[in-house]
């Protein structure tokens, strides 16, 4: 189905879109709109099972918060902007709101994807875009290959290359995140234990 848009400007097309299309997450990445679905169950059990991880290994008393769906301000565009699935922001992330409930790079310190049927935006687009807005560390849930990635330090606006983990092993979130936490490979692909 096409849909045809009259606005202003990108940022009033992908409000629209996001009025017209509800449970519908609309992000503009690279100056462009993506438009996803609404996810599926073990996807949303998955981000909840982080977030409650996150709190169970001390992120509120380490300054840090695990927030699922919140906007990030990218800088590859005047108006891009991601919605993760899971943040770990630092707590004082509501002094650092850009627009659009949309908060600055700098008070992310983790950013979690779950892939669903578009893998390639987490995979490729937003692997561009998250090292280039200076995040820390992204972790990539690859349900369509049965992994997770794990992305850190970007240099010059890009990731090294990933550590994978497979079924059977653990993820060790990096030190400089704030927590010890070690996330199971199982429960992330599969939503649950």
């Amino acid at each position: 189905m096409a849909v045809m848009l009259h606005e202003s400007s990108l940022a009033d097309a992908a409000d629209r879109l996001w009025e017209e299309l509800p449970g519908h997450r609309v992000e503009i990445l690279n100056g462009s709109i993506v438009v996803t679905p609404p996810p599926d169950g073990p996807h949303q059990v998955t981000c909840v099972e982080v977030s409650y991880a996150f709190r169970e290994a001390g992120a509120r008393e380490a300054g840090l918060r695990a927030v699922p769906g919140i906007g990030l301000w990218l800088p590859t565009g005047p108006d891009d902007y991601a919605v993760p699935d899971v943040s770990v922001v630092d707590t004082d992330f509501r002094d650092s709101l850009v627009e659009k409930n949309c908060y600055a790079p700098h008070v992310f310190r983790l950013v979690l994807e779950v892939t669903s049927t578009n893998w390639s935006n987490d995979t490729v687009i937003k692997l561009g875009t998250y090292a280039k807005a200076g995040i820390p560390v992204y972790v990539v849930v690859d349900r369509a290959h049965d992994e997770v990635l794990l992305y850190q330090n970007p240099i010059d606006g890009k990731y090294p290359d990933p550590l994978r983990y497979k079924r059977g092993q653990t993820v060790p979130i990096p030190e400089s995140v704030g927590v010890t936490l070690d996330l199971p490979v199982d429960t992330l692909l599969d939503g649950d234990d």
